[in-house]
C-alpha cells in the first residue's frame, strides 16, 4: 500500500510507455526483511506453511540464515520449489505478474548469490511471459559465464577497467586488451544489453570518485561509447555529490536541475551523441593497438557508421600513429570529431591514422566522405 496498488502500477507503466521509455523493476529475491509477515510466521511457528521458505535452526546466530550476516535480512531458501514457484515459475508469480501488468524487465539484486540454473529458469520464465523482456543481474564478478544464464549484467568489471585506465593503475594498452578479452568471453550481444555502471547506490557518486571535471568527462564519454547501455545514477546528470552509503543515497537535488548547469548540458550532449551514432548503440567492438592511448573501434555493417574512440588519460597531449584494421574504410577518408562534425581531426590512409588527443580526453572520430562532385569511394561498400 505504501507504493500503491497494482492498478496504480499499470497506470505508471502505461505512462512510461507513452513517453517512449521502458520500465525495469528491481527484484530482491535472495532475502527479505525480518519483520515480513511470512518470515515472522515461519520463525515463530514450526508448523507454518512458510517454514521451509527459510533456513531456520539453532546453528545460526539469531535462529535463521541471513544475508551477509545482517540479522534483519533472512535469506530465502531458493532450493525450495515453492519459493521458486512464488518468485517466477507460476503464472501468478512475482516476475510474471508484473511483466503482465506492464513491466519490461527485472534487475536482480545480489544475482551473484543465485545458481546458474535459477537464473536461467527465471530468465526463461520472463521471456515466456513477455518476449523481449530484459533480465539484468547485479554481478560483481567477471561477467563471463554469467551471461549464459541471463540477458545482461551490471558490468562492474568494465567499470574497473575504465577507472583503472583513468587513474593510471592500468596502462591504456593493458586496459584495451582486457576490454577486448571481456567482449570475446561474454559475446557482443550480451555486452550490448549489459549496463555500463560508474556509480550507484553502493558506490560513491562519480563527482566524488572523479572530482576533476576533465577526468570525469573523459570517463563519462567512455561510458557512452563502450559496448553496453549507459546506466546513469540519478543526480549524476546535475553533478550531485555523495560519498559511501548513506551519503550517496540522498534525495534528488532538484534545485540543480537548471538549463545552464554545465553537468546537465554535458549529459545531454552525451545522450545526443549516442542516439545519433548507431555504432555506439549496436556496433561491434574491435581493439585498436596503441601504446599510450586506450583505443577501440565500434562498427556496424555500414562502413561510414564506424566510430574510432581514443582516450588519453595522461596530463600531456599524446600523438600516436595507429593501425585501424577495418578493411571497409577507404584511403584518404577524413575523420571528424563526432561532437563537432565540422572539425576535421585527421585523415585515414591505407589502414593507418595519426591522431593527437588532448590530456584527460576521450575523442570520438567518424569517417566523412569527401565531396568529389558526385563520385564516391564507398559506392560499392556498405
Amino acid at each position: 500500500p505504501v507504493y500503491g496498488t497494482h492498478q496504480v502500477f499499470k497506470q505508471l507503466a502505461a505512462n512510461v510507455h507513452q513517453r517512449g521509455m521502458k520500465l525495469v523493476l528491481d527484484g530482491v529475491f535472495n532475502h527479505m526483511g525480518r519483520n515480513a509477515p511470512k518470515f515472522q510466521d515461519a520463525f515463530k511457528n514450526p508448523q507454518s506453511p512458510w517454514r521451509d521458505w527459510f533456513v531456520i535452526g539453532p546453528q545460526y546466530k539469531g535462529g535463521a540464515r541471513v544475508w551477509t550476516g545482517f540479522q534483519n535480512l533472512p535469506e530465502l531458501n531458493l532450493e525450495n520449489p515453492k519459493v521458486r514457484n512464488y518468485l517466477y515459475a507460476s503464472p501468478e508469480s512475482v516476475v510474471r505478474s508484473y511483466l503482465h501488468d506492464g513491466a519490461d524487465g527485472w534487475r536482480l539484486d545480489t544475482a551473484y548469490e543465485f545458481s546458474h540454473q535459477f537464473l536461467r529458469e527465471l530468465t526463461d520464465a520472463a521471456h515466456q511471459q513477455k518476449p523481449g523482456s530484459l533480465v539484468v543481474g547485479e554481478i560483481v564478478n567477471y561477467p563471463g559465464e554469467w551471461l549464459k544464464s541471463m540477458d545482461a549484467v551490471m558490468n562492474f568489471s568494465l567499470r574497473q577497467i575504465v577507472l583503472g585506465v583513468a587513474s593510471g593503475e592500468l596502462s591504456p594498452a593493458k586496459g584495451a586488451r582486457m576490454t577486448e578479452r571481456m567482449v570475446r568471453d561474454a559475446g557482443i550481444e550480451p555486452m550490448l544489453k549489459s549496463w555500463m555502471v560508474i556509480d550507484n547506490h553502493d558506490i560513491p557518486r562519480i563527482a566524488n570518485q572523479l572530482p576533476d571535471t576533465a577526468q570525469r568527462r573523459m570517463v563519462q564519454m567512455l561510458q557512452f561509447t563502450l559496448p553496453g547501455a549507459p546506466n546513469i545514477y540519478y543526480g549524476a546528470e546535475v553533478g550531485m555529490t555523495g560519498g559511501p552509503d548513506p551519503e550517496n543515497r540522498s534525495p534528488m537535488r532538484w534545485d540543480l536541475m537548471k538549463a545552464d548547469n554545465p553537468e546537465l548540458v554535458w549529459m545531454k550532449q552525451l545522450i545526443a551523441l549516442r542516439k545519433a551514432h548507431r555504432a555506439l548503440r549496436v556496433g561491434d567492438f574491435r581493439l585498436i593497438e596503441s601504446e599510450k592511448l586506450y583505443a577501440f573501434e565500434r562498427h556496424t555493417d555500414r562502413a561510414l557508421e564506424t566510430r574510432l574512440v581514443f582516450t588519453n588519460s595522461g596530463s600531456q597531449a599524446v600523438t600516436e600513429r595507429v593501425m585501424v584494421t577495418n578493411a571497409h574504410l577507404m584511403d584518404d577518408t577524413p575523420l571528424v570529431d563526432a561532437l563537432q562534425p565540422g572539425k576535421m581531426v585527421t585523415t585515414f590512409g591505407s589502414g593507418f591514422v595519426t591522431v593527437t588527443v588532448p590530456p584527460k580526453t576521450t575523442l570520438v572520430l567518424q569517417p566523412q566522405e569527401r565531396d568529389l562532385g558526385g563520385y564516391s569511394r564507398y559506392k560499392r561498400v556498405k
